[in-house]
């Protein structure tokens, strides 16, 4: 069993208590727009990172993460990109992507539109989730993060986070 802490969209921002939530997890995953290498750095020396790069990310943060990157983890495929849309509504390039080969079973993740969702994508069976925005960059008005399990092909225990308002700084 793995515990992950999923955010997106920090915009060169970490609230603290992200470093909290995320204390028991084994590890972290960024669905771009991490804005800064710092923040990058900060995950990393905190738990295992995985990510990928965001449409404000510099060409450092490209050198070290990929646009896309799939990979399983605990039995469990998975997806992730930053512009993705969601089920209905996917972007073209992924769209694409998602008809050859959907991640079914599993998990498809992205970030970008700042708006958590979590829907079951039942044409291609699997879960698509977007963790919306925990920076106090854009028109979000309240910073969120999830949180939950895989164990054995399932995903399990999927809690949602609110730290608060945008803007609000606990660092």
């Amino acid at each position: 069993m793995k515990r992950i802490g999923l955010l997106s969209d920090t915009h060169s921002v970490l609230d603290a208590r992200i470093f909290e939530h995320f204390a028991e997890c084994d590890e972290v995953w960024h669905a771009g727009d991490f804005g800064s290498m710092a923040v990058v750095d900060q995950l990393e020396a905190f738990k295992p990172l995985r990510g990928v790069y965001g449409n404000i990310d510099n060409a450092r943060i490209k050198a070290v993460m990929p646009l896309d990157l799939r990979f399983v983890c605990e039995e469990v495929p998975v997806f992730m990109t930053h512009i993705g849309g969601y089920p209905g509504r996917y972007n073209p390039r992924v769209r694409k992507i998602l008809e050859a080969d959907p991640p079914t079973g599993g998990l498809f993740i992205c970030g970008h539109s700042h708006i958590l969702k979590v829907i079951a994508d039942k044409k291609h069976k699997f879960l698509h989730l977007n963790p919306g925005a925990c920076g106090n960059e854009g028109w979000h008005k309240v910073k969120t993060l999830m949180r939950f399990e895989l164990d054995a092909g399932n995903i399990q225990n999927l809690q949602i986070i609110e730290l608060g308002q945008r803007g609000r700084k606990f660092e």
